[in-house]
């Protein structure tokens, strides 16, 4: 039966003649199919349905005509980047009355503000924050939908979704739950989960090839065979110029970082000549924003590539850099990104062949390579072909010999992928988790935890009778002896304390870390003291010991360790002390980015990208924030020590510069200049002639305006003013613009504000 966009009764004036206008007449069949399920009813629906096949849609008419009979919207999804482009997407109803807000940050608010919105997105994290610190219009939710809902397989961030959604249809009883999923292998227990009609599909819009490349042949899953002319060309590069011949675009699939920036190096080389002169000035730009996002050498390699139409796209670049990346990629000035699998899952991208270079990657449990995941594997596949853009879509896997050629065709072409299992019933998941939902008041007694958890997914997948029970008792054990939990005949409740711990969002193993630490201090903790003690949390990824790392840091340890709060472990207690190392070496690179070392120097320094050292300075400031109002909850009076070694590591520089670098548009390296000209302060910028100031800032005036703006100065203006000192060089010309790179990329400059 065909269902078409004006069959919809309840959607929003206007809202069918902007789905017209995008060509969305004709519902795609999974789409049909949903809405006969009745999701545009205030159904509940899991649609297990391939990449690109229309899932947003559905997502769309559920949240729409939900706000249309006077709800309110929830959108979960995955990861941050997600949420901002889902987002932009949902924006284009607002002309329609439709209020959209996203929150991703921010662990202890309520939120209060999304009130007044109508649909709202949020990372799975965010929204159990908000369940705990008691936002009130979580109450009024009538619809929920959950992006990428085969993620509750994640060891990670599964167990977060999963007991978020458990404790929203708990608190609304007649909640629509919409689960959005790649084609898993159970998406039936889901539904079952879910209490929701499954929508089971595997229509796309576009064909999708399938097929494994050996030699100069590739096998496709219909049977045919396509000849790709090699030469001297190793097979990626062969791939990538026979889509570029058909003006295609290509997605590479590598096992690690490095290999993505490898051959997004060698692939320049194959694209560059591929490219138009207006491409080659637009990508020049782009480059340009790169080494302006970041001074480290991977920015630099990474816009040498772009400069040349190719990419690399991995976890160790910085969020902006990324973002240029994938638009680039989006708009087709990028011909070939080279990823590792993280980008599978995450914002969309999708291009003409996929190219899976890499099936199997490094397993530290394992200590070996191990197989990807025939999921993970057609995940990446699903980013093949673009509706619109693209006749079809190709996904290529790279065989080195036959025996290998049938065992991919196995594998990954003709395989299922596997069936997703809750991780929920882990020890560090259940920790939080239970501490939250007695803190929360969803559970006042054992009876009714264990009544509260028989509603997630793990209970209805799990036949080990009492594995749920004994691991809720060793965890109630734990949080009782912590202090953060009380227990009589019976009953529970959360200590002060407790509460405390769960409005912070972090680990209930992390806060008993920091709590023992900083109770132990004798005297004012130091910087590197507080960094340790952080960084030794479960709730910190520590850096990895390389070989010559241990006698190093070991050396180190025994200087500082008057330093640490806390008892250093044995060398002779073998895992201990080596995770004190790694601890060490985190806190260190967090001390050398509190006392202003270079970035470009940190990363060669400890083998780290700008998105590593951005990512560990914001989990270092968030435990930090946290460890200052367990101070303040204990009556510990630490919490000056640690509101400065948070704030330094939050700017990025030494003590001296704290004032000035907190003044919005100053950032670490700013603050230095104008310190070194003599300025000290807020106050000395609000008085200090002009043109010193114009001067320390290397004469870029608008910027100067804008900080003597934001400092409150009455006369931010400099008509008139003339720089005093030299201009830094390169920077004479831009001295008078308005529109120069510096403005438009803030100099280089890094706050936390930047790492969003």
């Amino acid at each position: 039966m065909t269902v078409e966009i004006g069959d919809i009764p309840d959607l929003p004036d206007g809202v069918p003649e902007h789905f017209r206008e995008q060509g969305i007449e004709e519902l795609y069949p999974p789409q049909g199919e949903a809405v006969e399920a009745g999701v545009a009813d205030g159904e509940s629906v899991v649609a297990s349905v391939p990449t690109a096949s229309g899932k947003t849609l559905v997502a769309e008419l559920a949240m729409l005509t939900s706000v249309a009979r006077g709800g309110k919207a929830l959108y979960i999804v995955p990861l941050r980047a997600l949420a901002s482009e889902k987002k932009a997407e949902f924006e284009e109803f607002e002309q329609y009355g439709i209020d959209v807000g996203v929150s991703t940050g921010n662990y202890d608010s309520d939120g209060d503000w999304l009130a007044q919105k109508d649909i709202i997105v949020a990372t799975s994290e965010k929204v159990d924050s908000l369940v705990r610190n008691g936002a009130q219009w979580v109450d009024d939710l009538t619809c929920v939908v959950a992006d990428e809902v085969h993620l509750v397989d994640d060891s990670h961030r599964g167990p977060t979704l999963e007991v978020t959604l458990a404790k929203l249809r708990k608190l609304n009883a007649n909640l629509q739950t919409v689960a959005l999923s790649a084609t898993v292998g159970n998406a039936d227990e889901i539904a079952e989960w879910l209490d929701a009609t499954l929508v089971d599909s595997t229509w796309r819009p576009i064909d999708l090839q399938k097929g494994v490349l050996y030699g100069q042949a590739l096998h496709l899953d219909d049977g045919s065979k396509k000849q790709i002319s090699r030469g001297n060309e190793k097979a990626t590069a062969a791939l990538v110029e026979d889509t570029l011949t058909d003006e295609g675009s290509s997605l590479v699939f590598v096992n690690s970082r490095r290999n993505a920036e490898a051959a997004a190096r060698r692939l320049g080389d194959v694209t560059r000549d591929y490219l138009t002169p207006e491409e080659r000035t637009e990508l020049r730009d782009i480059a340009a924003q790169i080494r302006d996002a970041s001074d480290t050498q991977t920015s630099d390699d990474l816009a040498d590539a772009v400069e040349k139409g190719s990419a690399f796209h991995h976890a160790g670049l910085s969020s902006e850099s990324r973002e240029l990346v994938e638009d680039a990629f989006r708009d087709r000035l990028v011909k070939v990104i080279s990823a590792t699998p993280t980008l599978a899952a995450g914002v969309n991208t999708p291009s003409r062949r996929v190219i899976v270079r890499d099936w199997r990657r490094y397993d530290g449990d394992v200590g070996g390579m191990q197989p990807l995941d025939v999921l993970e594997v057609h995940q990446m596949f699903g980013r093949a072909g673009r509706p619109g853009l693209d006749p079809y879509g190709e996904a290529v896997l790279i065989a080195n010999s036959h025996d290998e050629l049938d065992e991919l065709f196995d594998r990954y072409v003709w395989a299922e992928p596997e069936p997703v299992r809750s991780k929920l019933a882990a020890e560090p998941a259940l920790r939080t988790h239970i501490l939250a939902t007695v803190a929360s008041g969803f559970a006042d007694s054992e009876d009714e935890l264990v009544s509260f958890l028989e509603r997630t997914l793990y209970a209805t997948q799990t036949d080990e009778t009492g594995r749920l029970e004994t691991v809720t008792q060793n965890v109630l054990d734990y949080l009782e002896r912590n202090e953060f939990l009380e227990r009589e005949d019976g009953g529970l409740r959360a200590t002060g304390l407790g509460h405390r711990v769960s409005q912070l969002y972090i680990d209930p193993m992390s806060a008993a870390e920091i709590i023992d630490g900083i109770r132990s201090a004798d005297e004012r903790p130091t910087a590197m003291g507080l960094y340790h003690l952080v960084a030794r949390t479960p709730d910190m990824y520590e850096l990895y010991l390389r070989s010559g790392d241990r006698e190093e840091y070991t050396e180190l340890a025994y200087e500082r360790e008057a330093e640490f709060l806390g008892s250093m472990p044995s060398e002779f207690e073998d895992n201990a002390f080596e995770d004190w190392l790694s601890a060490l070496k985190t806190a260190r690179l967090l001390e050398d980015w509190a006392s202003e070392l270079d970035e470009d120097d940190m990363a060669e320094e400890y083998g780290v990208g700008p998105g590593d050292i951005r990512g560990k300075v914001e989990t270092a400031e968030w435990l930090l924030n946290a460890a200052e109002r367990l101070a303040g909850e204990l009556g510990l009076d630490s919490g000056p020590a640690i509101r400065e070694a948070k704030k330094r590591v939050e700017y990025g520089v030494r003590e001296e510069l704290l004032d000035l670098a907190g003044v919005r548009n100053v950032g670490r390296k700013r603050a230095r200049r104008l310190h070194e000209a003599g300025i000290e302060s807020r106050a000395d910028l609000r008085e200090t002639n002009k043109s010193v100031i114009l001067g320390a800032l290397r004469g870029r005036r608008k910027t100067t305006e804008t900080i003597l703006e934001n400092v409150g100065r009455k006369d931010p203006g400099l008509e008139g003013v003339e720089a005093d000192g030299e201009v830094g060089d390169g920077d004479a010309a831009e001295a008078g613009s308005a529109t120069s790179a510096t403005e438009r990329g803030d100099d280089g400059q890094q706050s936390l504000g930047d790492f969003e």
